[in-house]
């Protein structure tokens, strides 16, 4: 049976959670620092992976595209459910040539006949051509900020769509990921200075022990010479005159 101190059980919850490992805590111990690098959202040189990746640079490229939702479905359910999840900022989309399945997320659509007045440039557009929905969707996609833009139509839930390089978002990410490299490398100077501290203690109490040792060593064979017949084991005995 393993318990939770056990060495064999800690390595495998290591391996599943991709956390560095830890060590029981004993009730009086004192626990570890733990140094735990959280995985940035995007790369450093987002454009240029866009710009040089083959599969930026496929989906790039404005091609067919089709709605996966809810394949099971009869296809007036399915359009039904469409058009509802639009509504709701949320649908699935694949592009045919490539096969890439896409979650899109997005603010809900907003109607023109509505008291609202429609933001300028709105993510969700049933008013703009009849019969079809205009969607644009920002994500991170391998490290990289993009856009979807698009179209499908209501009845047939297919349509042409493409990936765009979102500058703005990138920007925002790439001023956040600074920020986190920064931290980290503070997080990690203070992690030295704090293990170098705890080695000179260490160093020093080491030190001290040896000197306490060493002066025990030198007075013990003080007393031992100071007192032969202990050495000896015979009692010495004075030497008496004779007449």
């Amino acid at each position: 049976m393993l318990s939770m101190n056990d060495p064999s059980l800690t390595d495998r919850c290591a391996q599943l959670s991709g956390m560095l490992p830890f060590d029981g805590i004993g009730l009086y111990e004192q626990p570890k620092p733990r140094f735990i690098f959280k995985m940035p959202r995007v790369v450093p040189d987002q454009k240029s992976k866009f710009e040089s990746d083959e599969l930026f640079r496929r989906l790039s490229r404005e091609s067919e595209v089709r709605y996966t939702g809810f394949r099971d479905r009869p296809q007036e359910e399915r359009q039904v459910r469409f058009q509802n999840g639009c509504r709701e900022g949320h649908t699935e989309i694949a592009f045919i040539a490539t096969g890439t399945n896409i979650q899109l997320v997005f603010n809900p659509s907003i109607s023109a006949n509505s008291y609202h007045m429609a933001p300028p440039s709105r993510e969700c557009d049933f008013d703009k051509e009849h019969g079809k929905v205009h969607l644009k969707s920002s994500f991170i996609m391998n490290g990289v900020c993009v856009r979807w833009r698009g179209w499908l139509d209501l009845e047939r839930l297919d349509g042409v769509g493409c990936l765009e390089y979102d500058e703005e978002k990138a920007m925002i990410e790439d001023a956040m990921l600074r920020d986190q490299i920064e931290r980290y490398n503070q997080r990690l100077r203070e992690f030295e200075k704090q293990r170098s501290y705890s080695r000179g203690q260490q160093d020093r109490t080491q030190d001290q022990d040896m000197d306490l040792r060493m002066s025990g060593g030198v007075m013990n064979s003080q007393s031992m010479s100071r007192c032969p017949q202990r050495l000896s084991g015979i009692p010495l005995q004075e030497e008496t005159g004779h007449d």
